[in-house]
């Protein structure tokens, strides 16, 4: 019997590439803005936002890359604390991955219109993608880095909280209404979680 759809390796080549680009933005994002908690929180961690359009489009590919890319980009390239300590680190990553994963849990449970059609789309975008999961990953990542490192609890969620949230709000909805139409004539783009 001949399969309609034989497997391919092209989401094992996606996956990679995501890992590579959140891998650099985040690093970008630790090197050029100011830092505090130990080099790890940025003013302006634009990675964030191309994490989560990556996980809205290409469902748990993009998350996995979003943890790697947290993992890697902006925890063990730059970080002494995480280096010395990575079971800390993997750990400590999983604020990236559940940046990423809740506006897409949310978007797929409340079906959502990725292409932005109607003010309801908005608005589970700005609370999932923008406020909720920020609020979590900020709390996940300092509370986590806090076992490690002396950490002002307020002042380090407040930063990562707020330049997170910046960045989404700026990038995220205008990126969903400007390419997702053309994402999806893809078929890389992932209606549920996989596939």
């Amino acid at each position: 019997m001949k399969q309609e759809n034989p497997p391919t390796y092209s989401f094992v080549i996606l996956t990679f590439i995501l890992i590579l680009v959140d891998t650099l933005l985040a690093w970008l994002s630790i090197t050029v803005f100011p830092l505090v908690a130990g080099g790890v929180i940025s003013w302006m961690y634009i990675a964030i936002a191309f994490m989560v359009l990556f996980t809205l489009w290409f469902g748990w590919y993009g998350a996995i890359a979003s943890y790697v890319g947290t993992l890697v980009g902006s925890g063990l390239l730059v970080s002494d604390t995480l280096v010395h300590n990575p079971h800390v680190a993997l750990v400590w990553a999983v604020a990236g991955l559940l940046q990423a994963l809740i506006p897409l849990v949310a978007v797929r449970s409340f079906q959502v219109d990725l292409t932005m059609s109607n003010p309801r789309d908005y608005t589970y975008i700005i609370l999932f993608g923008v406020i909720i999961n920020n609020l979590v990953g900020a709390a996940w990542a300092i509370s986590t880095l806090s076992l490690v490192e002396t950490v002002s609890f307020l002042d380090a969620f407040l930063v990562w909280f707020g330049g997170n949230a910046v960045v989404c709000i700026l990038i995220v909805p205008l990126f969903l209404k400007l390419f997702t139409e053309k994402v999806q004539k893809n078929r890389l783009f992932v209606r549920n979680y996989w596939t």
